[in-house]
């Protein structure tokens, strides 16, 4: 397999990461967003938090393709997304995604990192176990899906701060 490069989102990086979002979002198991998405409005969206923002969003690239990214957003406190292209899911990305995701949330100063999975989520939920997140609460039936279910959630927290104490 090829090399993992991992790096900032830059604006002309948009469209594919926009593509990646949509094609998660159509399996309609994995992320919060389900098909139809207004791209205008992510966009817009990403383009606020992440370009013009103080959120960051790194992408992750295999030869010279984009296979999946990460997002940060908030100050302090950091609120974490990802979305990998389904055939490069269990290769390694998610790791090198979330890797340098906690580094730079720890060099900017953050001082936890959020997220919220769904139980059934299970290779995402070890991948974030790997790197330290423990879970710290379960939200049950919290999400109406456009078909009218209610999923749970699982809140996951990793604290940045006691990480560095780890280090000294």
């Amino acid at each position: 397999m090829s090399q993992i490069i991992v790096r900032p989102l830059s604006e002309a990086d948009l469209p594919i990461v926009l593509d990646i979002h949509e094609e998660v979002a159509s399996e309609r198991r994995w992320i919060g967003t389900e098909p139809p998405i207004d791209r205008a409005k992510v966009q817009a969206r990403f383009t606020e938090s992440f370009i013009a923002g103080n959120g960051r969003m790194l992408v992750a690239e295999v030869g010279d393709g984009i296979v999946g990214s990460v997002g940060l957003t908030g100050s302090g406190l950091l609120d974490l997304g990802m979305a990998v292209r389904t055939e490069w899911r269990g290769r390694g990305v998610g790791s090198a995604l979330m890797d340098a995701a906690i580094d730079w949330a720890r060099r900017s100063g953050g001082y936890k990192i959020t997220l919220q999975t769904w139980p059934h989520n299970e290779a995402a939920i070890r991948l974030y176990k790997r790197c330290g997140f423990e879970q710290e609460g379960y939200l049950r039936r919290h999400w109406r899906r456009r078909n009218g279910e209610l999923w749970d959630a699982i809140v996951m927290g990793l604290l940045l701060d006691e990480i560095d104490e780890e280090l000294d």
